[in-house]
């Protein structure tokens, strides 16, 4: 099934896709060997947020009983790391690391 998407929802789409390149320019900026994967989500989230948008993945529902939903703003995954990395103050940025970021807004 295709769905039309209306002039509105266009809009909204678009702006939403602002907010989130606002938010990959800022951890560009910031990325330096030394910062943690929880300090770039914060930089993510804080630019979502004073832009008016919500981070989508924040607080996600898991599907599985027992685990929590996603506690962050950004996927992050570091080297070899599976997709969907969870940011944290322990994973810090190297020199060479290859970091995958996933940031969506709505």
């Amino acid at each position: 099934m295709i769905n039309i998407k209306s002039k509105n929802e266009i809009a909204l789409m678009k702006e939403a896709c602002r907010i989130t390149a606002m938010a990959h320019e800022a951890i560009g900026k910031a990325i330096k060997p030394g910062i943690s994967t929880w300090e770039l989500d914060k930089i993510a989230e804080n630019v979502i947020i004073s832009n008016g948008a919500i981070p989508s993945f924040k607080n996600y529902p898991s599907p599985f009983k027992g685990v929590p939903n996603f506690p962050a703003s950004a996927c992050m995954s570091v080297n070899s790391e599976v997709i969907h990395g969870v940011p944290s103050k322990d994973i810090l940025i190297q020199t060479g690391d290859i970091v995958s970021i996933d940031i969506r807004s709505i």
